[in-house]
């Protein structure tokens, strides 16, 4: 297919909520209205309802509302006794609030390396930092993009070190990692996000925690409301961290479309591979700087384990990428750099002494990655004009970055 040029090309948005509401407004609006009857706003049945589900998508005994995925990774850590001196090896190439709120509970976040195939905290980067901590605790992978982190050698080493896991799972509700378990189910807690564009979003913030423990589900449900189980009574200093209700009521209608709305995500991932292999493109596994098109798709898993395609996010060269996307807006074509300036680079994060260079994996992934609309509505003249596109630009511009970009050769 030749490239689209600007006049005759649809508009491609990076996401497009209101297409999702159009096709669950008639489910939706009556459960608002419901809330909104109740006048019961704050926790109560809904959520705990929603709580019950989400328990049971997860596989998990228990799950614990909270107001955001940032306050879930906080009240993980809080609930598990984490705080000032304390250290959690985390990922440098995350979303702010895997590092911002290791801080916030009083600890202090160590970052590792990444694999650059799945850019997933590296099990041996994270045994290395390990032999410098003097107070570790807990070890949390994030399951970036939808893409479940490798549990067994992450529980491996966490067993060995003698912490807890705990799992950044903002973006992977419904992902499943090696063994078919899902995200957040086999550590020792779980951090869910419901902000609006994640794949399970809600109308507003919203967050959860999942876990096996039954005792430290009793402890966040104590943390979550100000320390107490009864109102003016204060075991502990908690915070004020609820999941109110008409978010619930939204999350509970979306979670019976997840499954098809992520079945759509990953058809439109793997339409999206065929287009790019079949010009030339590898896989993030594989050597893409050496590629027929210097380009690598995201390495999608084998089965039992499942991508969720939370983000669908390729690689090009770094004198590449800014280019290519000035070259998309162009054709409206909406994308994202996730993320530009990975947490150890970070200004806020420099009293920790990290250097450029220190994580060489994190540090290319920043320069080199971009990512591309995946939604579940889009058509296939949407998906074709994408990938026409870039493969347009990069087929042009590739002669151009010999020696000048990054990437992985296996």
């Amino acid at each position: 297919m030749p490239d689209s040029t600007p006049s005759s090309a649809p508009a491609v948005p990076l996401l497009d909520l209101k297409a999702q509401y159009d096709r669950i407004r008639d489910e939706v609006e009556p459960a608002i209205r419901d809330v909104i009857e109740s006048q019961m706003f704050i926790l109560g049945r809904t959520v705990s309802d929603f709580e019950s589900d989400i328990a049971r998508y997860c596989d998990t005994d228990e799950a614990v509302g909270c107001a955001s995925g940032s306050d879930a990774i906080m009240l993980a850590l809080m609930g598990l006794g984490i705080g000032p001196g304390d250290e959690v090896i985390c990922p440098s190439y995350t979303f702010f609030a895997t590092g911002g709120y290791i801080t916030r509970a009083g600890a202090t976040p160590v970052f590792a390396d990444i694999d650059p195939a799945t850019y997933n905290l590296d099990p041996a980067s994270v045994r290395e930092v390990a032999g410098r901590c003097r107070n570790l605790k807990a070890i949390m992978p994030v399951h970036l993009y939808g893409r479940a982190a490798d549990m067994d050698a992450m529980l491996a080493v966490g067993g060995e070190l003698d912490v807890p896991i705990v799992e950044d799972a903002a973006q992977a509700i419904g992902s499943r990692d090696a063994t078919g378990a899902p995200a957040g189910s086999r550590g020792a807690a779980g951090c869910f996000s419901f902000f609006p564009t994640k794949n399970l979003g809600g109308f507003g913030d919203g967050g959860m925690v999942t876990t096996n423990d039954h005792g430290l589900a009793e402890r966040l449900r104590i943390l979550r409301v100000h320390g107490g189980e009864r109102r003016y009574y204060h075991q502990v200093i908690g915070v004020n961290s609820r999941l109110d209700a008409l978010q619930a009521a939204v999350l509970r209608i979306k979670l019976k479309h997840l499954d098809r709305w992520t079945d759509e995500r990953r058809d439109n991932a793997r339409h999206y591979d065929q287009r790019f292999h079949r010009a030339g493109a590898v896989t993030s596994a594989d050597d893409w700087v050496h590629a027929d098109l210097p380009l690598a798709t995201p390495a999608a898993p084998d089965a039992p384990a499942r991508h969720i395609y939370n983000q669908y996010v390729i690689r090009v060269p770094a004198a590449l990428r800014d280019g290519l996307r000035d070259h998309l807006r162009e054709r409206n074509i909406g994308t994202e750099i996730y993320y530009p300036v990975p947490l150890h680079r970070q200004e806020c994060f420099a009293y920790l002494g990290y250097e450029q260079g220190d994580l060489p994996a994190t540090e290319a992934a920043s320069r080199e990655t971009v990512a591309l609309p995946i939604y579940a509505e889009l058509t296939r003249e949407q998906l074709d004009h994408v990938a026409a596109s870039i493969i347009a630009y990069v087929t042009e511009h590739s002669g151009a970055t010999t020696g000048g970009h990054a990437g992985r050769t296996v």
